[in-house]
Protein backbone atom coordinates (compact mmCIF):
# COMPACT_ATOMS: atom_id res chain seq x y z
CA UNK A 1 0.00 0.00 0.00
CA UNK A 2 1.31 3.62 -0.81
CA UNK A 3 -0.16 7.20 0.41
CA UNK A 4 0.59 10.09 0.54
CA UNK A 5 -1.73 12.15 3.08
CA UNK A 6 -0.52 16.04 3.69
CA UNK A 7 -2.45 19.17 4.47
CA UNK A 8 -2.02 21.53 1.79
CA UNK A 9 -0.81 19.99 -1.85
CA UNK A 10 2.53 18.34 -1.67
CA UNK A 11 3.70 19.90 1.79
CA UNK A 12 7.34 20.41 1.05
CA UNK A 13 7.69 17.07 0.11
CA UNK A 14 6.76 16.85 -3.86
CA UNK A 15 10.00 14.96 -4.34
CA UNK A 16 9.19 12.26 -2.22
CA UNK A 17 5.08 11.91 -4.12
CA UNK A 18 7.52 11.25 -6.86
CA UNK A 19 9.70 8.65 -5.73
CA UNK A 20 6.69 6.89 -4.44
CA UNK A 21 4.84 7.25 -7.72
CA UNK A 22 7.89 6.57 -10.07
CA UNK A 23 7.58 8.42 -13.66
CA UNK A 24 4.71 10.90 -13.72
CA UNK A 25 1.78 9.62 -15.72
CA UNK A 26 -2.11 9.84 -15.79
CA UNK A 27 -3.68 10.50 -12.89
CA UNK A 28 -7.30 10.51 -11.69
CA UNK A 29 -8.14 14.06 -9.71
CA UNK A 30 -11.19 13.25 -7.39
CA UNK A 31 -12.78 17.06 -6.38
CA UNK A 32 -15.73 15.64 -4.52
CA UNK A 33 -15.36 17.29 -1.47
CA UNK A 34 -15.60 20.72 -2.59
CA UNK A 35 -19.57 19.36 -3.63
CA UNK A 36 -21.21 21.86 -1.75
CA UNK A 37 -19.50 24.46 -2.81
CA UNK A 38 -20.69 25.11 -6.84
CA UNK A 39 -19.75 28.03 -7.08
CA UNK A 40 -16.16 27.38 -6.12
CA UNK A 41 -16.32 23.88 -7.65
CA UNK A 42 -14.43 24.24 -11.37
CA UNK A 43 -11.85 26.92 -9.62
CA UNK A 44 -10.96 24.18 -7.07
CA UNK A 45 -10.53 21.45 -9.76
CA UNK A 46 -7.84 24.50 -11.17
CA UNK A 47 -6.30 24.58 -8.44
CA UNK A 48 -5.23 21.21 -8.33
CA UNK A 49 -5.22 20.68 -12.17
CA UNK A 50 -2.06 23.18 -12.36
CA UNK A 51 0.75 21.87 -9.86
CA UNK A 52 -0.05 18.16 -10.73
CA UNK A 53 0.85 19.36 -14.40
CA UNK A 54 3.83 21.51 -13.49
CA UNK A 55 4.75 18.13 -11.64
CA UNK A 56 4.44 15.76 -15.10
CA UNK A 57 1.07 14.01 -14.04
CA UNK A 58 -1.67 13.80 -16.83
CA UNK A 59 -4.63 14.72 -14.78
CA UNK A 60 -8.33 13.60 -15.64
CA UNK A 61 -11.10 14.47 -13.23
CA UNK A 62 -12.97 11.45 -12.22
CA UNK A 63 -16.52 12.99 -10.22
CA UNK A 64 -17.54 10.16 -8.27
CA UNK A 65 -21.60 11.95 -8.72
CA UNK A 66 -21.30 10.32 -12.12
CA UNK A 67 -20.67 6.56 -10.61
CA UNK A 68 -23.63 7.09 -7.86
CA UNK A 69 -24.43 2.99 -7.38
CA UNK A 70 -22.33 2.39 -9.58
CA UNK A 71 -19.50 0.49 -7.67
CA UNK A 72 -18.27 -1.83 -10.74
CA UNK A 73 -17.92 1.01 -13.00
CA UNK A 74 -15.99 3.16 -10.32
CA UNK A 75 -13.67 0.06 -9.59
CA UNK A 76 -13.04 -0.17 -13.10
CA UNK A 77 -12.60 3.95 -13.71
CA UNK A 78 -9.93 4.02 -10.85
CA UNK A 79 -7.68 0.52 -12.37
CA UNK A 80 -7.28 2.79 -14.98
CA UNK A 81 -4.68 5.16 -13.40
CA UNK A 82 -1.55 4.72 -11.67
CA UNK A 83 -2.34 7.17 -9.20
CA UNK A 84 -5.52 8.71 -7.80
CA UNK A 85 -5.26 12.06 -5.94
CA UNK A 86 -8.34 13.19 -3.62
CA UNK A 87 -8.71 16.89 -2.64
CA UNK A 88 -9.54 19.15 0.07
CA UNK A 89 -12.64 20.19 1.11
CA UNK A 90 -15.65 19.03 3.17
CA UNK A 91 -14.45 15.32 4.62
CA UNK A 92 -17.88 14.39 5.37
CA UNK A 93 -19.21 15.24 2.18
CA UNK A 94 -16.67 13.64 0.39
CA UNK A 95 -16.97 10.32 2.69
CA UNK A 96 -20.64 10.13 1.74
CA UNK A 97 -19.58 10.75 -1.87
CA UNK A 98 -17.12 7.32 -1.56
CA UNK A 99 -19.75 5.77 0.21
CA UNK A 100 -22.17 6.34 -2.49
CA UNK A 101 -20.30 5.29 -5.77
CA UNK A 102 -18.46 2.63 -4.05
CA UNK A 103 -15.32 4.17 -4.62
CA UNK A 104 -14.07 3.85 -1.08
CA UNK A 105 -14.29 -0.07 -1.27
CA UNK A 106 -12.60 0.24 -4.66
CA UNK A 107 -9.66 2.16 -3.30
CA UNK A 108 -9.32 -0.20 -0.35
CA UNK A 109 -9.00 -3.08 -2.83
CA UNK A 110 -6.77 -1.13 -5.17
CA UNK A 111 -4.53 -0.45 -2.55
CA UNK A 112 -4.39 -3.82 -1.03
CA UNK A 113 -3.26 -4.71 -4.32
CA UNK A 114 -1.14 -2.10 -4.74
CA UNK A 115 -2.52 -1.38 -8.18
CA UNK A 116 -2.14 2.53 -7.56
CA UNK A 117 -0.81 5.18 -5.02
CA UNK A 118 -3.28 7.52 -3.65
CA UNK A 119 -2.68 11.25 -2.98
CA UNK A 120 -4.46 12.91 -0.38
CA UNK A 121 -4.68 16.33 1.11
CA UNK A 122 -6.61 17.56 4.14
CA UNK A 123 -10.16 16.05 3.87
CA UNK A 124 -8.74 13.89 0.96
CA UNK A 125 -6.42 12.84 3.75
CA UNK A 126 -8.70 12.68 6.98
CA UNK A 127 -10.70 10.22 4.63
CA UNK A 128 -8.14 7.50 5.50
CA UNK A 129 -8.46 7.32 8.94
CA UNK A 130 -10.21 4.94 11.38
CA UNK A 131 -13.46 7.41 12.45
CA UNK A 132 -13.78 11.34 11.75
CA UNK A 133 -14.99 11.66 15.31
CA UNK A 134 -13.44 15.78 16.26
CA UNK A 135 -13.55 16.47 12.07
CA UNK A 136 -16.96 18.07 13.04
CA UNK A 137 -14.85 21.08 14.43
CA UNK A 138 -13.23 21.55 11.63
CA UNK A 139 -15.59 20.77 8.57
CA UNK A 140 -19.60 20.70 8.85
CA UNK A 141 -21.28 17.11 8.31
CA UNK A 142 -24.43 19.35 8.38
CA UNK A 143 -23.24 19.66 4.61
CA UNK A 144 -23.94 16.42 3.85
CA UNK A 145 -28.13 15.88 3.88
CA UNK A 146 -28.36 18.53 1.11
CA UNK A 147 -25.27 17.77 -0.87
CA UNK A 148 -25.60 14.07 -0.98
CA UNK A 149 -29.00 12.66 0.13
CA UNK A 150 -28.13 10.80 3.07
CA UNK A 151 -26.94 10.65 6.60
CA UNK A 152 -23.16 11.68 7.35
CA UNK A 153 -21.00 9.00 7.82
CA UNK A 154 -18.31 8.96 10.86
CA UNK A 155 -16.32 5.66 9.83
CA UNK A 156 -13.09 6.92 7.28
CA UNK A 157 -11.55 4.01 5.40
CA UNK A 158 -9.47 2.57 7.91
CA UNK A 159 -6.17 2.10 6.22
CA UNK A 160 -4.10 4.29 8.47
CA UNK A 161 -4.44 3.92 12.30
CA UNK A 162 -4.72 7.56 13.88
CA UNK A 163 -6.53 10.36 13.23
CA UNK A 164 -5.14 13.46 10.91
CA UNK A 165 -5.04 17.02 11.88
CA UNK A 166 -4.35 19.26 8.76
CA UNK A 167 -3.46 22.84 8.70
CA UNK A 168 -1.66 23.37 11.44
CA UNK A 169 -0.94 27.06 12.34
CA UNK A 170 -2.27 27.65 8.61
CA UNK A 171 -3.30 30.72 7.27
CA UNK A 172 -5.79 28.88 6.12
CA UNK A 173 -7.11 28.66 10.28
CA UNK A 174 -7.14 31.72 11.24
CA UNK A 175 -9.36 30.24 14.04
CA UNK A 176 -7.10 28.15 15.46
CA UNK A 177 -9.36 25.25 14.85
CA UNK A 178 -6.93 22.75 14.02
CA UNK A 179 -4.36 23.51 17.45
CA UNK A 180 -7.66 23.62 19.23
CA UNK A 181 -8.80 19.89 18.52
CA UNK A 182 -4.70 18.88 18.75
CA UNK A 183 -5.48 20.24 22.23
CA UNK A 184 -8.40 17.77 22.46
CA UNK A 185 -7.12 15.05 20.57
CA UNK A 186 -3.91 14.92 23.33
CA UNK A 187 -5.85 15.64 26.52
CA UNK A 188 -8.25 12.39 25.28
CA UNK A 189 -5.05 10.56 25.02
CA UNK A 190 -6.32 10.01 21.11
CA UNK A 191 -3.33 9.16 18.92
CA UNK A 192 -3.18 11.66 15.84
CA UNK A 193 -0.73 13.12 13.33
CA UNK A 194 -1.18 16.95 13.42
CA UNK A 195 0.39 18.27 9.90
CA UNK A 196 1.58 22.00 9.33
CA UNK A 197 0.85 22.61 5.50
CA UNK A 198 4.50 21.31 5.09
CA UNK A 199 4.23 18.09 6.67
CA UNK A 200 3.08 14.87 4.70
CA UNK A 201 2.57 11.30 5.87
CA UNK A 202 3.89 8.64 3.75
CA UNK A 203 3.10 4.73 3.87
CA UNK A 204 4.96 2.80 1.47
CA UNK A 205 4.46 -0.60 2.37
CA UNK A 206 5.45 -1.99 5.64
CA UNK A 207 6.92 1.68 6.72
CA UNK A 208 5.31 4.67 7.66
CA UNK A 209 6.73 8.31 7.59
CA UNK A 210 5.86 11.76 8.96
CA UNK A 211 7.98 14.11 6.78
CA UNK A 212 8.43 17.56 8.14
Amino acid sequence: MRLFLSSYHFGAHQNRLLELVGTPGPVALVPNACDGWPAAWQSAVTSDLIPLRRLGFQPEVVDLREYIDRPDEVERRLREFPMVWVRGGNTFVLRAQMARSGADLALTRLLAEDALVYGGYSAGACVMQPDLHGIESIDDPNEVRPVCGVEPRWDGLGLVDRRIVPHLDSPTDPDGLSRKLVREYAAAGVEHWALTDDHVVVVDGDRTEVLT
